[in-house]
């Protein structure tokens, strides 16, 4: 397929169809998680957080929850090392903490593969370039997510995702895919070179 035709008119409808038949497929195993997340960690459930999606229209991203609510004598959330249990190290290292963005994808706020939703505080922090990124839906998975992870700089992710974002085809949607279960069952990637999480991205040197 062209990349004008398949980015304008097949790419939602595919990403509306195997969302469909994945959650249908997969609702044991996330009804499974929710218990275990619910016993192992508590409530809510489900992790919800405010991300840019495409032309940076904010939509409301779902996962589960891999880290606890623990806080200092302040008040203040406790650093994530400490708050990720290792259940939730192993949500995340197989990525079944990923499994409620397949609503999101249901809905249109993102697609199966694009660059990956980021914090909104991040937005004025992106060269012109960089910002590029939103101008496709994110991804449940994405060509940097296929290709590092959380091993990779914050600059050579953005240098993937605006290179996806130049170049959307579905051979290279189908290949990002099959790279990315690759990945997750070598659990490549997982954490960044720092830390157990991505350190956060604190704008161009």
């Amino acid at each position: 397929m062209k990349k004008g035709l398949y980015e304008k008119y097949f790419k939602r409808l595919i990403d509306f169809i195997l969302s469909l038949i994945a959650i249908i497929l997969l609702s044991p195993i996330i009804a499974l998680i929710s218990v275990l997340v619910y016993f192992k960690l508590g409530s809510p459930v489900l992790f919800k957080q405010e991300r840019p999606g495409k032309d940076e229209k904010i939509f409301k991203m779902y996962k589960f929850r891999t880290m606890t609510d623990e806080k200092d004598e302040h008040g203040q959330l406790l650093p994530d090392k400490v708050r990720l249990t290792t259940f939730g190290k192993w949500l995340r290292s197989t990525s079944l903490d990923e499994l409620p963005e397949l609503v999101n994808i249901l809905k249109g706020d993102m697609s199966i593969v694009g660059p990956r939703p980021l914090l909104s505080k991040y937005l004025p922090l992106y060269s012109e370039e960089q910002a590029r990124r939103h101008e496709v839906r994110p991804g449940l998975t994405g060509y940097a997510q296929a290709n590092g992870r959380n091993s990779l700089s914050w600059e050579e992710k953005f240098v993937m995702d605006v290179e996806y974002v130049k170049n959307v085809t579905f051979f290279g949607d189908v290949r990002i895919i099959l790279q990315t279960i690759r990945a997750v069952f070598k659990r490549n990637g997982i954490s960044s070179t720092e830390s157990e999480t991505m350190e956060e991205f604190k704008g161009n040197k």
